[in-house]
């Protein structure tokens, strides 16, 4: 899990990476969502731990945390 500050206290954005299949799924959570349910998929990781991090790496740098107002 990685958590980015939203600018509203106690309210961060969330990316997740949890088991499914032979890889994991990537999902996003918004600022007051419930990270006790699925979250927006936004896409698999798989291969060896090593390449696994990378793929999550990239998904954490890729992106992009806007707030829909």
């Amino acid at each position: 899990m990685a958590t980015h500050d939203s600018g509203e206290i106690g309210l961060p954005w969330v990316i997740t990476a949890e088991r499914a299949g032979k890889g994991m799924r990537v999902s996003l959570y918004r600022p007051g969502d419930d990270v006790g349910v699925e979250g927006d998929v936004i896409g698999e990781i798989s291969g060896n731990p090593r390449e696994m991090g990378r793929q999550f790496r990239a998904y954490l740098e890729d992106t992009e945390l806007v707030a829909n107002d």
